[in-house]
């Protein structure tokens, strides 16, 4: 019996031999989990039958070190959360491994070809229906100008202009100007230039002209005596006409915060909504998953946003190829999240997840597994001997 409890223990350590080997292996990988093999008596009846490995014990609770890449794309959880991911067949599979780009036909996928799954971008910020990721690859449309902000100080120590008369292409009928960008229906540049005339005490008209032609309306900014506007009081409308092609052009000028102090005349907000259209240039992962677009013409846009799945007993996740998981019984059934929301962990944009192996704390066991296994093979050995003797004295 002697020689079958040492060879189950010789067996058992060959499985435990094959689990240190394995994290070892797999001290590089992005997203790996450790295990840890657990062994166990056997008995048949009150006979004792060696030793098995009796289970396996994943850490997955256990985060790995983060190391920073800096590519958009890439994204470690922090904390509880798997990624969720569909391959080929249709098959969902859970992985740590945050290695994401945009294929030729939109779809968000890992460095397998699986596609990330998430939520489309809803109304007013919700969460819309779950399924792949996409990232539209045509044109954004052009936004037509709607306002323009302008806050400055306009000099009380100016003085009505030499010239009386307004007049756009003569500079001493105007104490200074500006121009702002705006774009119409389909998103081509005009110019909206405002020009300040110093009129009455505490008062400046502002006459406007649009890609070079003066426009027939004036604005009267009023200001108190402690320097602060009084009017308007909110934003003033211009018809600006209708550019080529495009539709009508208004935009609304807003000069709330504008103040009239002595000393220099400056700008601090010369800002107009509005773009031209533009194409895809990148994909970036944000802390709360939102999966934002980035286009030519500087605009971003939330297109969809990361799932993360956590579960009852993660621990119970069978672990499968490409540093994935499936679901099992023992598991119970995923819980889907976005990122920094019930259960689930934020995302760290432009960093991956490193394996959590210890290599100190494996190579330590390497060593007690060694020892382990050459006194078992001493007990078949010795075993081996004592057979000997007794058949040499027969």
């Amino acid at each position: 019996m002697s020689f079958e409890i040492a060879l189950s223990g010789i067996n058992a350590i060959n499985s435990q031999l094959d689990t240190i080997s394995n994290n070892i292996a797999n001290t590089g990988t992005y997203g790996f989990k450790s295990s840890r093999a657990n062994f166990a008596s056997m008995y048949a009846g009150m006979q004792p039958a060696g030793a098995e490995v009796g289970s396996l014990t994943q850490s997955i609770d256990i985060g790995g070190g983060v190391v920073t890449t800096g590519r958009g794309l890439d994204a470690a959880i922090q904390g509880r959360g798997f990624f969720v991911m569909r391959d080929g067949s249709g098959a969902t599979l859970f992985t740590r491994v945050g290695i994401f780009a945009a294929d030729k036909d939109g779809f968000v996928v890992d460095s397998f070809g699986r596609k990330l799954q998430g939520y489309a971008a809803g109304d007013a910020g919700a969460l819309g229906a779950m399924g792949d990721i996409t990232v539209p690859t045509g044109q954004v449309a052009a936004r037509a100008s709607g306002s323009v902000k302008y806050v400055g100080n306009l000099s009380a120590d100016w003085s009505p202009p030499a010239v009386a008369t307004f007049d756009p292409a003569v500079p001493q009928s105007f104490n200074g100007s500006m121009v702002s960008v705006v774009y119409d229906s389909l998103g081509a540049r005009h110019t909206l230039t405002q020009y300040f005339v110093r009129g009455a005490t505490n008062e400046v008209t502002v006459h406007y002209s649009f890609d070079g032609s003066e426009l027939p309306t004036t604005s009267t900014l009023a200001f108190g005596s402690d320097g602060q506007l009084v009017s308007p009081t909110g934003p003033v409308s211009h018809a600006l006409g209708t550019p080529a092609g495009a539709n009508p052009l208004t935009v609304a000028v807003d000069y709330a915060g504008t103040t009239q102090f002595a000393g220099e005349a400056t700008t601090t907000v010369n800002a107009a909504d509005g773009y031209a259209s533009g194409t895809l240039i990148g994909v970036q992962l944000s802390e709360d998953g939102a999966v934002m677009a980035q286009y030519s013409n500087g605009q971003k846009a939330r297109v969809a946003t990361v799932a993360l799945a956590t579960f009852p007993n993660e621990n119970a996740l069978v672990p499968v190829s490409d540093t994935s998981w499936t679901t099992s019984n023992a598991s119970g059934t995923a819980l889907y999240f976005a990122p920094g929301t019930g259960m689930a962990g934020k995302l760290t944009p432009g960093a991956l997840e490193q394996s959590n192996v210890d290599m100190t704390s494996e190579l330590v066991t390497l060593m007690s597994a060694q020892r382990n296994y050459q006194a078992n093979t001493k007990v078949i050995s010795t075993e081996n001997e004592m057979v000997q003797t007794l058949m040499q004295a027969l």
